[in-house]
């Protein structure tokens, strides 16, 4: 009995964490999201004072923390925005991150916010999603940044999954 603990203790402790499962989204598409799209992103904002509120707050509330990298004239920005708004989904969010919206303009600006995590020189692409251990200050989605960038090719529910598939 003692060695099928420390067996299932052992498994439990290298396996890796299991994500928190993505709410089920009621569209199946981008044309059902409402109209206009938002505009997400504040061009005025300092963006190093909302990435620091947005960590602190992780910090403090035990969530990771979500660094929405983008411009409002990215239509991908914009139907990530439409899609983190839907109710099951920004509760979901709500729950396990706290989010920060930085605008890079076209990419010209706040760009030392993704360099602080690695990202130098020319992102990949926007949406950049940067999902931090706000304890560590450290990048979880390392190469998988601009995953989003090409969000119209992916469903809503894609979308959703992925955001859920950095929690625990």
């Amino acid at each position: 009995m003692r060695r099928l603990f420390v067996v299932l203790l052992a498994l439990a402790l290298t396996a890796p964490a299991m994500a928190a499962p993505a709410p089920r989204l009621a569209i199946s598409s981008f044309e059902q999201l409402a109209k206009p799209l938002p505009l997400p992103y504040d061009e005025q904002a300092n963006g190093q004072a909302v990435v620091a509120a947005a960590k602190a707050r992780a910090k403090a509330r035990h969530k990771l923390l979500l660094i929405d990298l983008g411009g409002n004239w990215c239509l991908d920005c914009r139907l990530l925005a439409g899609t983190m708004d839907l109710p099951q989904l920004s509760k979901f969010i709500a729950a396990h991150y706290e989010v920060a919206i930085v605008d890079v303009g076209r990419f010209d600006k706040n760009l030392d916010i993704p360099a602080r995590y690695g990202i130098k020189g020319r992102m990949e692409g926007v949406p950049s999603v940067l999902i931090v251990d706000p304890r560590h200050d450290r990048l979880i989605n390392q190469g998988r940044t601009a995953a989003l960038a090409d969000a119209r090719s992916m469903t809503p529910q894609a979308l959703a999954d992925w955001l859920a598939g950095w929690t625990k």
